[in-house]
């Protein structure tokens, strides 16, 4: 069974401080409202756009309503209080603790971004192979529309880097979607594109935030020197009908 997140969540039925200790249901209330599907007790993104889900509160009812969201032939993910304990009768698939981090400036530190564009609709299935390769997180058919994600293309006009936005609620967004084709990694692209997603939620007045394995040292270290710190860890885990 995962712990609790370090002095996040009151007694009882689990009462938030801040609305990062849970960003899913944060997400799924504000930024995500018009993807979200399920009930007052529960919510969960479009399949499609992605495999998050919240309860409102950490309950029998608000278990039993996330049991009831959980795909047939797939799988939710839950992060903060809902990845305390599975809803009943679902499989734990994995779990794992993660480090969320937060930014009020953008370091100016790295190489110069080559050429970048704002990948469209017409960019989607490129990336979705791009996240599919080398698996930045759960990536799914639309999940480039739930934010603003901006690339760099090789000579041959191929995808070769992406980063772009995820989680919305109000003041914060995620940075996520990271990721960079094998054949271009080590020329700092994932970095140079972080900061234009960074210096861009911060135009608008907004505080980046993402999360990181919390076991993936080098990652948290990378992140840290782009400008963020860390603010808590929390608990995620993914659960399913069958044990895949």
């Amino acid at each position: 069974m995962i712990g609790p997140p370090h002095h996040r969540h009151a007694s009882g039925k689990g009462s938030i401080i801040h609305p990062l200790d849970h960003p899913v249901w944060n997400s799924l209330r504000h930024g995500w409202s018009a993807l979200a599907q399920g009930d007052a007790l529960a919510l969960r993104l479009d399949p499609d756009h992605g495999p998050f889900a919240a309860a409102a509160t950490r309950d029998d009812a608000g278990r039993a309503a996330l049991a009831a969201l959980t795909p047939d032939d797939g799988e939710l993910w839950m992060i903060g209080p809902d990845a305390l304990s599975p809803p009943p009768g679902v499989h734990v698939m994995r779990t794992a603790m993660l480090t969320q981090m937060v930014a009020d400036r953008v370091t100016d530190d790295g190489p110069a971004l080559p050429d970048w564009h704002i990948l469209g609709e017409e960019d989607g299935p490129a990336m979705l192979e791009l996240a599919l390769l080398t698996k930045p997180g759960p990536f799914r058919r639309h999940t480039h529309r739930l934010g603003r994600f901006i690339g760099v293309r090789d000579e041959d006009g191929r995808l070769a880097a992406m980063a772009g936005e995820r989680m919305r609620l109000p003041g914060f967004t995620e940075v996520s979607g990271v990721c960079t084709h094998p054949n271009w990694r080590g020329r700092g692209l994932a970095g140079a594109l972080m900061r234009m997603v960074m210096r861009a939620m911060l135009d608008r007045g907004e505080t980046p935030f993402l999360h990181a394995y919390a076991s993936h040292d080098r990652t948290i270290a990378l992140y840290r020197g782009l400008g963020f710190a860390v603010r808590a860890e929390l608990p995620m885990m993914v659960v399913g009908w069958t044990d895949q």
